[in-house]
């Protein structure tokens, strides 16, 4: 049986992973999507908050967990008992990314294998940050994820503004 891990932010959880996912579940036996705990990254969202926008939309997918970790990535692989890491690749400068990213693994674990899977056109210059910033501003991202992270997003900004104001 192939296990592969899907680590990310998620913050939020947008239509590009949630297309990197799909396509995951059907290359892998079984595939855990694994929210990350980066004490270096400042979120928007909980990871408890993370790990149930993606459960919600991922629940089709009988192969497909939801799961997080701390600390290093090779380290909760062998917690997993894989050595596969999926990861999608929208652009050039996110292969160079993730081209370090995996060689590092490599070299802290030998076994580390990454996978990567390209984003469908639709969703390739998408990113979390851009759609956090997008609502930050009051625009609309529902082509880009899903209507009940929109609205959590716009949940989670109005109560930012109120905290400021």
């Amino acid at each position: 049986m192939k296990k592969a891990v899907y680590p990310g932010t998620f913050d939020p959880v947008t239509n590009g992973h949630l297309d990197i996912i799909k396509r995951g579940s059907i290359i892998f036996d079984t595939l855990i999507v694994s929210v990350g705990r980066n004490p270096l990254k400042e979120t928007l969202f909980s990871v408890k908050e993370r790990m149930e926008m993606i459960r919600d939309h991922v629940r089709e997918f009988k192969n497909v967990e939801v799961d997080c970790f701390d600390g290093m990535l090779v380290d909760y692989l062998k917690k997993q008992q894989t050595n596969i890491i999926l990861r999608g690749i929208r652009t050039v400068s996110d292969f160079e990314y993730e081209f370090q990213r995996a060689l590092t693994n490599r070299a802290l674990s030998k076994e580390v294998e990454t996978v990567f899977v390209m984003t469908s056109e639709q969703y390739s210059f998408l990113n979390s940050t851009l759609i956090r910033e997008v609502v930050s501003l009051g625009g609309s991202v529902n082509q880009f994820v899903p209507p009940d992270v929109e609205r959590r997003l716009k949940e989670k900004f109005k109560q930012m503004y109120r905290k400021n104001s």
